[in-house]
């Protein structure tokens, strides 16, 4: 029987608009039909104002214009601090004349523009939720401990998107710009962990998210921003409906330091697999601590935290896997127990590590 098969492609990126890595892919390896989603590290503040990562999906969306593909899930992550490396993800699927034997299964969705009232709040995590099911089909993954990375792209609120609430009589949950960010992160994680069922959606309250750290997901990764109204999702498991060589496993930070949970799913994975992708979350921990050792993050009056926390999570993890090309995503709100977050490695088997 027919089976699927994915691709990952790690691609450097000169700059937010630099394609020319992947277009160099379309012109040999890859067939840009194929893709069905990027993910991308672009080197902006990762903020409210970080427009970089709107520049780096309109080149995406250009390009896939001139290549007549449709529908690719186009997620930008704004930050790489410290020696963290500007780069694209490329995955790819296609079906091949080969068996299912179980391989590394990508599943995506869309959901509705979110009304601004509703960000923050259980309407959010329910869209959510709705639509990490429908990618979860969408990838052929029977088994949601077969999940192991839930990547969300979700909205922020703007100074307009606040006033057209207003306008029309509604209230948002915040004001503040910037925490709205960390209120959409955290609604679109407790909707993964309702999705997968980690979290009943009952015991969530409007009161909850982004307070009750408590909840949370074991697999959830998201990213807010100024450049979508909807959400982009993005699920990576591991299905017997697929064939190839790739294969995914995670693991789940403690703290920034937790090397060991990172190093114990890499042994999980085959001994002779080559690195193909490190997609991870990072937060400064809201106790103030890490290691038992009083941190500064939340104290910087002129640099987020969640700056700070990639630029440390990142530095750890490219002491783990000689890499700098790292997937790292600050703000891991409801993304693991708090300080801590998952990490997902994906490999390729054949190759020497």
């Amino acid at each position: 029987m027919p089976s699927l098969r994915a691709h990952v492609f790690r691609v450097p990126a000169g700059s937010p608009d630099d394609v020319t890595g992947v277009e160099a892919l379309f012109a040999g390896l890859v067939d840009a039909s194929d893709v069905v989603a990027v993910l991308g590290k672009t080197e902006g503040n990762g903020c409210v104002n970080d427009f970089t990562r709107g520049y780096a999906t309109r080149s995406f969306e250009r390009l896939f214009d001139e290549q007549d593909v449709e529908g690719v899930s186009i997620v930008m992550s704004g930050g790489t601090e410290g020696a963290l490396s500007p780069h694209w993800t490329i995955f790819t699927r296609k079906q091949v004349e080969e068996p299912g034997e179980g391989a590394l299964a990508i599943g995506v969705a869309r959901t509705p523009a979110l009304p601004p009232e509703q960000l923050g709040r259980r309407e959010q995590v329910r869209m959510v939720a709705a639509a990490v099911k429908a990618a979860i089909r969408d990838a052929g993954i029977e088994d949601a401990a077969d999940v192991h990375f839930v990547q969300i792209k979700c909205p922020l609120l703007t100074s307009e998107r606040i006033a057209d609430a207003e306008s029309a009589g509604k209230t948002t949950a915040t004001r503040d710009t910037l925490k709205s960010m960390a209120l959409s992160r955290g609604a679109s994680a407790l909707g993964v962990a309702v999705a997968l069922g980690e979290v009943d959606i009952d015991a969530i309250d409007d009161t909850d998210i982004c307070s009750r750290f408590d909840l949370y997901s074991r697999c959830a990764s998201a990213s807010s921003g100024v450049e979508l109204l909807d959400h982009e999702v993005i699920v990576l498991g591991m299905s017997a409906k697929w064939s190839g060589p790739l294969t995914i496993d995670h693991a789940v930070m403690r703290d920034a330091i937790d090397t060991g949970s990172v190093r114990a799913a890499w042994d999980r994975l085959p001994a002779e697999g080559r690195l193909a992708a490190v997609l991870a979350k990072a937060e400064p921990d809201p106790s103030g601590h890490v290691g038992g050792r009083r941190h500064t993050m939340l104290n910087d009056s002129d640099l987020a935290g969640t700056r700070h926390a990639r630029a440390f999570v990142g530095g750890v993890l490219a002491g783990v896997f000689g890499m700098t090309d790292l997937y790292v995503s600050g703000g891991a709100e409801h993304q693991g127990p708090p300080g801590g977050g998952p990490v997902a490695i994906i490999v390729e088997k054949g190759d020497l590590k």
